[in-house]
C-alpha cells in the first residue's frame, strides 16, 4: 500500500514543470495567476492544508496560525529568507517551516555582479539615450563611468552569496574586503584574498563599491541608516540584492540626490513593492523588480527543493531544510 498523500495548498505559481510533480506526488491544489493570494484564502488554507506551499509574499504570523487547524503539519517557504514567518510560532504549534537554502546563491551573485558593473558603467543611462534616439556621434567624454578593475569592493555579509560575489569580482581584479559578525575560514580567506573589518563603519568610509549580502534580522534592520550612509565616499556605489529593510531607504535617496554617492544599483526596496519616490528619475539609481533570482533554473531547483521537504515529511521523516529558532 503506497503512503497517503498530503493535502498542499500553494499560494504562489510555479513552473509549470514543478506544478505537474507537485501533482504527482500530493493532492495539490495550485494557484494559477500570478498574483498573490488574498489574505481570506491564505487564512482558509492554513484551515484545510496539511502542507501550506508559502512566498514571501505571504504573512506567515499570528492570525495565520490562530486560523490553522490541527491538520497543518508544514509551512513549505518558496525561498531562502523566513522573515515572513513566525517560526518561534510555528514551532510552539508542532507545525514544521522548511525554506530552499543553497539554490539561489549563484544568480543572486550573478545579479550583483551585474549591477556593480551597470551603475559603474552607467549601462541604463547609455541605453536609454540610443533607445530614445539621442545617441547622434561617438565623443570621448560622452558617457565617461569608472572601471570596476581595480577597485575595492566592501561585502556586507560572507555567507554563501557574498562568498559568489567574491569569486565574481577576484575575476573582474576587484580587491575584497567585507564585514561579517566572525571572519570566515582561513581557507575561505586566503581563496578569496579576502581582507576582514570587525568595524563596519570603518569599512564603509573606505570602498569605492558596497554590496549588502546579509540576512533581514532585527539586528539588521536599518544596518546602512542615515549616519552610516553618510560615511560612503562620493564616488562610492551601493549595491543590495538582499533585503530592502537593511538600508534606510529615505536616506539613501537623499544621499542620491545630493550627489554624495555615485549610485545605486537596488533589487529589493524597504517597503516593497512600493519605492520611495525620491528614487525615480535619478540617473544614477539603477532599480531592477526583485529578479535576481529570477532564472529558470533557480525557480526549478527551488521547487524541486520544496518537494523534496514534502516528500520526506511524507515518508515520515524529517525535512532536510528545517528551520528552527535556534538557526535564525
Amino acid at each position: 500500500m503506497g503512503t497517503k498523500k498530503l493535502n498542499v495548498v500553494m499560494t504562489v505559481k510555479l513552473p509549470d514543470g514543478v506544478e505537474t510533480r507537485f501533482r504527482e506526488l500530493f493532492n495539490t491544489t495550485l494557484w494559477l495567476t500570478k498574483e498573490p493570494m488574498p489574505r481570506e484564502k491564505l487564512l482558509e488554507a492554513a484551515a484545510t492544508a496539511e502542507v501550506v506551499v508559502s512566498s514571501i509574499n505571504d504573512r506567515i504570523d499570528e492570525d495565520f496560525f490562530a486560523a490553522a487547524g490541527e491538520q497543518l503539519k508544514m509551512i513549505a517557504n518558496f525561498g531562502v529568507g523566513h522573515d515572513h514567518i513566525d517560526v518561534a510560532k510555528a514551532v510552539e504549534k508542532g507545525i514544521i517551516v522548511t525554506n530552499t537554502p543553497g539554490v539561489l546563491t549563484e544568480d543572486t551573485a550573478e545579479m550583483t555582479m551585474g549591477l556593480i558593473i551597470a551603475v559603474a558603467r552607467r549601462f541604463v543611462e547609455g541605453a536609454g539615450t540610443v533607445q530614445r534616439g539621442e545617441f547622434s556621434a561617438w565623443s570621448p567624454t560622452f558617457m565617461m563611468g569608472r572601471r570596476i578593475y581595480g577597485k575595492r569592493l566592501g561585502i556586507v555579509g560572507m555567507g554563501r552569496i557574498g562568498q559568489a560575489l567574491a569569486r565574481r569580482a577576484r575575476a573582474f581584479g576587484m580587491q575584497v574586503h567585507y564585514h561579517n559578525r566572525k571572519p570566515v575560514s582561513p581557507r575561505i580567506s586566503d581563496e578569496l584574498e579576502a581582507t576582514y573589518w570587525d568595524d563596519l563603519d570603518q569599512m564603509l568610509a573606505r570602498m569605492d563599491v558596497i554590496s549588502i549580502n546579509c540576512p533581514r534580522t532585527p539586528e539588521t534592520y536599518h544596518l546602512l541608516n542615515a549616519e552610516r550612509l553618510a560615511l560612503l565616499q562620493p564616488h562610492a556605489i551601493l549595491v543590495n540584492t538582499a533585503r530592502g529593510q537593511i538600508v534606510d531607504e529615505d536616506a539613501l535617496a537623499q544621499l542620491l540626490k545630493d550627489h554624495k554617492i555615485a549610485g545605486v544599483g537596488l533589487d529589493v526596496y524597504e517597503r516593497a513593492p512600493a519605492i520611495a519616490p525620491a528614487l525615480f528619475g535619478l540617473p544614477n539609481a539603477v532599480m531592477l523588480p526583485h529578479m535576481a533570482s529570477s532564472t529558470i533554473e533557480a525557480r526549478t531547483d527551488m521547487g524541486d527543493r520544496v518537494i523534496l521537504n514534502i516528500k520526506t515529511l511524507q515518508d515520515g521523516h524529517r525535512p532536510p531544510d528545517r528551520i528552527i529558532p535556534a538557526m535564525l
